[in-house]
């Protein structure tokens, strides 16, 4: 074998890798894509579907006020993040919004993601303990909100909107006077794409659920480009 068909033989070996790299990328997709969550119900019990497509819930727009005590409207055009807690909370509560704030730390630069905490305890989270309680966790340096509200609304929200369960135990069992026996809720995290669909729920106590977050906002802001 000469040397100039060894060193075509060679050529093609080591340039069909580089060559198909460079295809891929310049004409590549990622077709990796989120699931859709909450499908619709229609009257008579049976999914909704429309041009043969599932309909799918979308969060809906929403009004509270936030830690400078100012109305915040909540709308479905961003990729967003969204879970319930309470400040007082001993338990899920600093587990979850911790690891929260960490992935928020990702996206600081990005104001295409924004991460919004409600309490479920809006009677003793006024907007001055969420400010302060934002500002130990360094929320308020990130575009991370923290929202109260009239109570009943933010209850209806949770379980409407998000399904995700709420109560004040003390409301049916005035025995019930610690607080993280009080505040029933989940520990769950969603994520809202940027047309309002729910797209992932995670367990905001895990870190390997919270990394698994973090990738799939990753996925939705790739989809923007």
């Amino acid at each position: 074998m000469n040397k100039t068909l060894k060193a075509g033989i060679l050529f093609a070996i080591l340039g069909i890798p580089v060559l198909t790299f460079i295809f891929l990328k310049l004409f590549g997709k990622n077709n990796f894509d989120l699931p859709y969550f909450f499908p619709e119900i229609g009257d008579n019990g049976e999914v909704k579907v429309m041009a043969g497509d599932t309909v799918f819930s979308r969060m809906p727009p929403f009004t509270l006020v936030n830690a400078l005590g100012d109305s915040t409207v909540v709308r479905p055009d961003a990729i967003t993040v969204v879970n319930f807690f309470f400040s007082r909370c001993g338990t899920i509560c600093p587990i979850a919004n911790t690891n929260l704030v960490r992935i928020a730390e990702k996206f600081k630069n990005n104001p295409e993601v924004h991460f919004y905490g409600i309490t479920v305890d809006p009677k003793y989270d006024t907007p001055a303990v969420l400010k302060s309680y934002a500002r130990a966790l360094g929320m308020d340096r990130l575009h991370y909100d923290l929202l109260t509200g009239d109570k009943k609304y933010i209850y209806d929200l949770s379980i409407g909107a998000f399904r995700l369960p709420v109560a004040d135990a003390s409301e049916y069992d005035p025995k019930v006077t610690q607080v993280d026996e009080m505040f029933i809720h989940s520990d769950k995290v969603m994520l809202i794409d940027q047309d309002g669909h729910f797209r992932g729920i995670y367990s905001g106590t895990q870190k390997s659920e919270m990394d698994r977050l973090k990738v799939e906002i990753k996925v939705l802001l790739s989809h923007e480009q």
